[in-house]
């Protein structure tokens, strides 16, 4: 029975890989705590999916933030003016589904236009009321660590506003995935009210003490970017994708997918600028389909994987070219061209 449903599946290995997986699990575990991790894991992976499949084509900014911040706190209306003008330039909203900061961002995107990622937690955490009777929009995660798999792998940008250790914990998860290649480039912005100094002083803060220490390279601040508005924080990220559309990475290779073709003629000023990019060889045009099959064009080479924060500044680099053919650009919102 199982063969027949697999058979002529275009992922059929993998499919037979992961059943390997959990045979060899279900020769070794006996024990209720084991299976209850494996279940429940795999009961959020498969919900979510389910959740997200309509949405694929469209990009998601996520927000995250504190669960404790009170209406009448200037973050809460930053938050919500975001998802408000987040919405108008074409993205959806992703939140955790809880009070405050993810409540506000909720409200300003509207229930049609939300994602709440909840986890079942014994305070701080029940739904707020614009996510709560969403239905099919709402998701219960039994597990952190699968929650937080899915706002990356589904989120096309990350907003982060004031906030405790749980806000925290996101950003630098963030952080660490990005710097280290395990999620594509994707902006993060850091916002908060204007006059608040909240992320200047851990910025500055943070780079000094690991910089001056080697533990991060210089360029490891370019992967976060500041913003004092809401609508200075949507036009970093629509920005961001003018020119990129998004990353795709093999082995030893990456491809950067673009809107629009990059001429030849600027290959030897890129290589003059970010040779230290490169593994070996030099920088390639060509052409690459992304995830929906669209084939786009692209810029390919040999990716020194210690380089990420030169990587973001390469994307800025592309980002800023005025490219004759600029009227094909995708609008931010979509990762596929509209209809015609």
């Amino acid at each position: 029975m199982l063969q027949q449903q697999i058979e002529g599946h275009p992922q059929r290995r993998l499919i037979e890989k992961a059943i390997v997986s959990l045979l060899a699990i279900t020769r070794q575990e006996k024990e209720l705590p084991e299976w209850q991790l494996v279940s429940g894991c795999l009961a959020d992976i498969s919900e979510a999916l389910e959740v997200f499949r309509p949405h694929r084509s469209l990009r998601k900014i996520s927000v995250f933030g504190s669960a404790r911040t009170r209406p009448d706190n200037p973050c809460y209306a930053l938050a919500e003016e975001l998802a408000r003008l987040a919405v108008g330039a074409g993205f959806e909203v992703l939140t955790g589904a809880g009070g405050g900061v993810m409540e506000a961002a909720n409200g300003g995107a509207g229930c049609e236009h939300s994602i709440g990622l909840n986890v079942d937690l014994p305070f701080e955490q029940h739904p707020n009321p614009y996510i709560g009777n969403c239905g099919s929009r709402l998701l219960y995660f039994r597990y952190f660590f699968t929650r937080k798999l899915f706002f990356l792998r589904e989120s096309d940008a990350l907003v982060v506003l004031p906030g405790g250790f749980g806000t925290l914990d996101e950003l630098f998860e963030s952080l660490t995935l990005i710097q280290t290649g395990r999620t594509p480039p994707i902006p993060l912005v850091l916002l908060s009210p204007e006059g608040d100094d909240f992320w200047s002083v851990w910025r500055r803060q943070l780079e000094a003490g690991l910089v001056g220490r080697g533990l991060i390279s210089a360029e490891d601040g370019t992967l976060v970017q500041e913003a004092q508005s809401a609508a200075e924080a949507v036009a970093l990220i629509s920005r961001f994708y003018r020119v990129f559309h998004s990353a795709q990475a093999g082995e030893e290779r990456i491809e950067l997918l673009l809107n629009a073709p990059m001429p030849a003629a600027h290959l030897p000023d890129l290589h003059q600028r970010f040779h230290d990019l490169l593994d070996h060889g030099g920088f390639q045009t060509g052409e690459a389909c992304d995830s929906n099959g669209i084939l786009r064009p692209s810029l390919r080479f040999r990716f020194n994987s210690r380089m990420v924060g030169k990587l973001y500044q390469l994307i800025a680099y592309l980002n800023d070219l005025e490219l004759a053919d600029a009227g094909c650009l995708a609008p931010p919102g979509l990762r596929c061209p509209t209809p015609s």
